[in-house]
């Protein structure tokens, strides 16, 4: 059973996702809360295994709860973002968020994205992917990424996590099984030192 909190300050939200996760037979969700302090103080003292978790609360906002968060427990973080949240977005990627969802998504998508995080995959919605590309294009002309560390095919990682596939993907793009990719990311991440594959996406993007 995975263990879903629920962290936004809309209480509608709240409530209407609660209904809606309840529903999945893999799905509990164990915890409500209305800003980042409920969430940081109830995992201190409670296993939560996937936090959808907003951006904009008062008290203590989404990065400040993701930072610490994942400081203290294992639990992954999915952010549930809108489209004028950017610079949130950013930060978040920094901090190790598993995943970005937009809130308008469809019960499905959202109950999908957490059993994809749960799993060990990240999830970027496609919009909010390229939203962040364009950005990064618009106000800084891409470098050249740090390619004389990796392999060729260490690059071909690189590249598939930038835009957006899952590892099971990767391993059919490439023909290799998903437990080499796996391994492949864990060597990337080593010479990058980065705990996170979606902050291998992150720093191609950006040319480091």
């Amino acid at each position: 059973m995975i263990k879903v909190g629920l962290v936004d300050d809309d209480i509608l939200i709240r409530e209407s996702l609660k209904i809606i996760l309840n529903n999945d037979s893999d799905i509990s969700v164990v915890f409500c809360g209305e800003n980042g302090q409920e969430a940081v103080d109830y995992c201190k003292n409670n296993e939560v295994h996937v936090f959808l978790l907003d951006m904009r609360m008062p008290v203590m906002n989404g990065v400040e709860a993701l930072k610490i968060i994942k400081n203290i427990s294992s639990s992954k973080v999915l952010v549930l973002t809108t489209f004028d949240e950017d610079e949130f977005i950013k930060d978040a990627l920094k901090y190790g968020a598993s995943g970005y969802l937009l809130k308008n998504n469809t019960p499905d998508k959202i109950i999908g994205a957490i059993k994809t995080v749960m799993n060990g995959s990240s999830v970027i919605q496609e919009e909010v992917l390229e939203k962040i590309v364009d950005d990064i294009r618009e106000n800084k002309e891409k470098p050249h990424f740090m390619e004389e560390i990796f392999t060729d095919r260490e690059m071909d990682i690189v590249r598939l996590i930038s835009e957006g596939y899952s590892n099971k993907e990767i391993s059919s793009k490439l023909y290799i099984s998903e437990g080499t990719v796996k391994n492949y990311i864990t060597t990337i991440l080593s010479k990058m030192d980065l705990k996170h594959r979606t902050q291998i996406a992150v720093a191609y993007l950006k040319g480091l």
